[in-house]
């Protein structure tokens, strides 16, 4: 293998990792635990919100929070 073999294989990899990087970027991240409060986070809710990081009430909490 020469030079220019490697030079090829080498972008050909580089390609796929940014590719594989850019998937997941642009995947959300669905936790099973809510990051608030720790609990369970529901199966159907995680089907259902994709990404989700919160348990129902704690999402409730988190959307109508305002500052005093």
């Amino acid at each position: 293998m020469d030079d220019a073999d490697r030079a090829q294989r080498d972008a050909e990899l580089l390609a796929r990792l940014e590719e594989r990087a850019a998937a997941l970027r642009t995947r959300p991240i669905t936790r099973t635990h809510c990051i608030d409060c720790e609990e369970p986070i529901p199966e159907g809710r995680r089907k259902a919100v994709p990404g989700c990081q919160r348990c129902i009430e704690c999402q409730e909490l988190h959307e109508n929070w305002r500052p005093c």
